[in-house]
């Protein structure tokens, strides 16, 4: 980005960003639990039968219905979340300052990792965005009157999306741990200071 444009911005800390603790991991791992929990209660509600004797067993006063309003208000947030997800992303890939000389364990250098990563960002967004819509018309319209209330397909979707946010989560671990990413200690060290005096 332009020199002059970034020094708009203020100070930049020794992570490359105006605030002190990046933004984008700390909603990423909230996006994640948030649409994890969403279809592991709804694969819960799906199998309630099966696992009934068990909950009853346990003492654990569990519906299936209840399940099932877990796994439609974690992946609602999630939808939700994303959304500042992906931008606080955008915003900070804008400000990055790549260690460029290095290339990552798939072999891609710090820009196609950066690109794959923002594209990977909204794909899954959209992904994300399409499930709750699914979700929504199974709960309120397609099976509100049924006992499972969702399908099978939606569960095996899913848990593609999981594959999907896999390989997304690795390439944003490519961009902080191998290309120094706003990652404090690694931009002190590459510009010849001592993380241990700084920090």
């Amino acid at each position: 980005m332009n020199s002059d444009l970034i020094n708009q911005l203020g100070h930049l800390g020794p992570n490359d960003l105006p605030y002190s603790i990046p933004i984008h991991p700390n909603l990423v791992h909230l996006t994640l639990g948030l649409f994890i929990a969403a279809i592991a209660f709804d694969i819960v509600g799906v199998l309630f039968p099966v696992e009934k004797a068990v909950f009853k067993y346990l003492a654990i006063p569990v519906t299936r219905s209840s399940l099932f309003d877990v796994g439609w208000y974690n992946v609602l947030g999630a939808a939700i979340i994303t959304f500042l997800t992906v931008a606080s992303g955008f915003y900070e890939i804008l400000l990055a300052d790549p260690i460029t000389d290095v290339k990552s364990a798939w072999g891609l250098q710090a820009m196609e990792t950066m690109l794959w990563h923002g594209v990977g960002g909204v794909v899954l967004l959209s992904l994300i965005v399409g499930m709750t819509v699914w979700r929504g018309f199974q709960r309120y319209l397609w099976r509100k009157d049924m006992a499972r209330q969702v399908q099978w397909s939606y569960v095996a979707v899913g848990l593609v999306i999981f594959l999907l946010m896999f390989l997304q989560g690795t390439l944003g671990a490519h961009l902080g741990g191998e290309f120094g990413i706003h990652t404090t200690a690694d931009q002190l060290l590459k510009m010849g200071e001592n993380p241990n005096q700084r920090l």
